[in-house]
């Protein structure tokens, strides 16, 4: 017999307990993403022959992956209630299981980044490949995880892995476009996140569309951020200062109407995090109650 808290996400007993994930998990899911969009990039950059217009991306742009994976595994170790037995995550490999996958999967990445960053020669091209593979998959990851929680509704959805690509690959674009010298590099990434951003809003649309034209559980998290508790942080900080101004900012930029400034990639980068907070602690208030 399954339980009510397999079957629900609910018991009234201990209900209060389920809100288990603090700041450590979105903090996880957008350094996460971070990284996996520069690999992306990074092996986009020679797949594209753009290596040398791309300098910073193919060669420094792995290095801030990983060290961005780094203090996100860091983050999620510490959200880990039992510590010393993280190394069961590799002890075993679970076919049906997400976060099995996502455990090998973080194994892999780190090499792939540090070899991307390094390789040359007859390599590079392999390599590249790999780095685009694993980083689309590390991206995807961050949402199946949560997807997979069908005690979620909110997060009960196929669209959150590649939203939070899209969201990743938007985040190190924007990274990149602050930190590079060149301009031409600049001006080629943001026009990468440009569309990053355009497609991220088209996901984030149809995931809102498919909640709110679900069932009576789906219609409920949909409310949650349309007219509930999380309508305001989801409208305006993921929405408008994430998505919409960075647009119009890089927009501009890059049909030379204004200068290219830090303000967009800055809100980008804060609206990727606002995306997975809000998601996060949304999905942990939303419920099935046998409906």
């Amino acid at each position: 017999m399954r339980s009510e808290l397999e079957l629900y996400g609910v018991n009234p007993g201990i209900s209060d307990q389920l809100h288990v994930w603090g700041w450590e998990i979105p903090v996880y899911l957008f350094l996460g993403g971070l990284a996996a969009g520069l690999m992306v990039l990074s092996g986009a950059s020679v797949l594209t022959g753009r290596t040398e217009r791309w300098r910073f991306t193919n060669s420094v742009g792995p290095l801030i992956g990983f060290v961005a994976l780094v203090v996100g595994m860091g983050a999620l170790f510490l959200d880990l209630e039992y510590k010393l037995h993280v190394f069961r995550f590799y002890t075993a490999f679970k076919v049906a299981s997400p976060m099995s996958w996502g455990s090998w999967i973080l194994v892999l990445v780190f090499p792939a980044m540090l070899l991307g960053a390094f390789s040359f020669g007859t390599w590079r091209r392999p390599i590249a490949i790999l780095n685009v593979v694993l980083g689309s998959a590390l991206g995807i990851y961050t949402g199946i995880l949560l997807g997979a929680l069908g005690a979620r509704p909110f997060w009960n959805s196929g669209v959150l892995g590649p939203l939070f690509l899209a969201s990743g690959i938007s985040a190190a674009a924007a990274l990149i476009h602050m930190a590079a010298g060149s301009e031409d590099e600049r001006r080629a990434l943001a026009k990468v996140d440009v569309v990053a951003l355009g497609i991220e809003a088209v996901l984030l649309a149809l995931l809102v569309i498919q909640l709110a034209t679900g069932g009576e559980a789906s219609r409920r998290a949909a409310d949650l951020v349309l007219g509930g508790p999380f309508t305001a942080p989801f409208w305006v900080l993921v929405v408008l200062l994430g998505i919409v101004l960075p647009l119009v900012i890089q927009g501009l930029a890059i049909a030379r109407r204004i200068h290219h400034t830090a303000w967009g990639p800055a809100l980008v980068l804060f609206g990727g995090l606002a995306l997975r907070t809000v998601i996060v602690y949304a999905g942990q208030v939303s419920e099935w109650r046998g409906y």
